[in-house]
């Protein structure tokens, strides 16, 4: 599996200080990295690899330092979801590593 932030123990590292998680390398991970899922994963794997880790991730379940570090994988996680859920999008990602997540502006 494609770089599996999940299996890994969900990537929050400290930082050099030792104190709070830094984990604002999530938002620059491919969708499918997010997931910790394959490229040639189907709709039912993806799927069920979000709902483990928007259970896993989601801020009310956290508390404390992991919190923000937690809501930040539950974000990049649901947008990971978005993208790879919807084929035209996921046809599109694959092909050019477009998310198409600035279409939301209108074109403007």
């Amino acid at each position: 599996v494609e770089g599996n932030v999940a299996k890994e123990g969900g990537g929050a590292q400290q930082d050099e200080a030792g104190e709070a998680p830094v984990c604002d390398f999530v938002e620059k991970l491919s969708p499918y990295e997010r997931l910790g899922v394959e490229k040639k994963a189907d709709d039912k794997q993806i799927k069920k690899a979000y709902r483990k880790l928007s259970l896993q991730y989601h801020p009310d379940k956290n508390k404390g330092k992991e919190k923000d570090c937690a809501q930040k994988h539950f974000i990049a996680i649901s947008k990971a979801y978005e993208i790879l859920s919807d084929a035209d999008r996921r046809k599109r990602y694959d092909l050019f590593g477009d998310t198409g997540e600035d279409d939301q502006d209108g074109g403007f």
